[in-house]
């Protein structure tokens, strides 16, 4: 087994990372900005699996600052930088996020590099793949990228960038530094801990009742167990060396299937789930005054469908049901006390 440094490791998808190479066998240290949240951390992994203590190290440091970088890459062979800077809904400007995602993955690379690590499993996003585009009636694939010439959000343009400049530094600085990046589309599944990750708002939402009618689009979507599982798959695999792979659990799903789902899987318990859609015209309408709803702008009315066919080819990676999936979500949700 092999040492693995995983950045934000107190975050939705880093924390069922490092519970999954644990769980491997693997020893483990992994970043957090604010160190008094790691008794946190290893009360939920503790919780969900049984490991000696000696196999996790949690340490100190920030995408945005340079320092303890050397630090945390120091002896892994591997890294699954995971971590992304904060996602505020309306930044003032791009850059705000930009600037961090691009230096940031820029800052643990050099680190990797320097310190001899094997590879770097990159976490980008849906985001740096199908957004901007004209409609179409094909999947999006790993050849596809992110029109960052069009208008589109902050978020998605930075994890563009960010990738695209990862990519030229494996080409140009890397060394024998390998890469591949792991895109997720809508991660849901169950909570390791009491937190609130944003992926998981639309479900808690549902249950509250705040939703009263579903925004007119779709989308994919994927258990965060099944993340997890695919970063591992992408860290060890030789065939995943300077490779990207879609996360996505079969095809996409509109908003309004996700709450049929909680309606018939959970019963009384999402009784206050929506049971309509709204008409394009009038979600585009209410964008006006609605943030949320006009960061979604460029996706009403459309289906963003993607095809994770190549991390099954390469990689043997399944999905398991979505259906399962939202079921769990939901369950985890009000296990924790959200969604009621």
């Amino acid at each position: 087994m092999t040492r693995v440094l995983v950045t934000g490791g107190t975050g939705f998808i880093g924390s069922w990372c490092v519970l999954a190479l644990l769980d491997a066998g693997h020893t483990v240290r992994t970043t957090v900005r604010n160190p008094r949240r790691e008794p946190e951390l290893r009360s939920w992994l503790h919780a969900a699996t049984t490991f000696d203590d000696d196999r996790l190290t949690v340490v100190r440091a920030d995408l945005e600052h340079p320092d303890g970088w050397d630090d945390a890459v120091a002896g892994c062979d591997h890294v699954l930088h995971v971590a992304s800077p904060t996602l505020r809904l309306t930044p003032a400007h791009d850059d705000e996020l930009v600037v961090p995602a691009r230096e940031g993955v820029l800052r643990v690379l050099r680190a990797a590099r320097d310190a001899g690590v094997r590879r770097v499993v990159l976490t980008s996003a849906f985001g740096a793949v199908g957004i901007g585009h004209p409609a179409r009636s094909t999947p999006f694939t790993e050849e596809d990228w992110t029109d960052v010439d069009a208008d589109i959000p902050p978020y998605q343009r930075s994890k563009t960038l960010a990738e695209r400049a990862a990519w030229q530094f494996i080409k140009e600085e890397g060394g024998t530094l390998e890469m591949a990046a792991v895109h997720p589309v809508g991660v849901l599944g169950p909570l390791l801990g009491p937190d609130d990750p944003p992926s998981l708002r639309l479900v808690r939402r549902m249950l509250e009742g705040r939703v009263p009618a579903c925004p007119p689009f779709g989308m994919g979507f994927v258990d965060v167990r099944d993340v997890a599982d695919l970063h591992l798959r992408a860290m060890t695999d030789p065939a995943a060396a300077g490779e990207r792979f879609l996360a996505v659990a079969g095809h996409s799903l509109r908003v309004v299937e996700i709450a049929r789902i909680l309606r018939d899987r959970l019963g009384e318990r999402a009784a206050k789930a929506p049971t309509r859609e709204l008409p394009v015209w009038l979600a585009r309408a209410l964008g006006v005054a609605n943030p949320e709803l006009r960061l979604l702008r460029h996706q009403l009315g459309r289906d963003l469908d993607a095809t994770s066919a190549k991390a099954e080819r390469l990689l043997g990676w399944r999905a398991r049901p979505i259906e399962d999936t939202v079921q769990d979500t939901a369950e985890s949700l009000l296990a924790h006390g959200f969604g009621k």
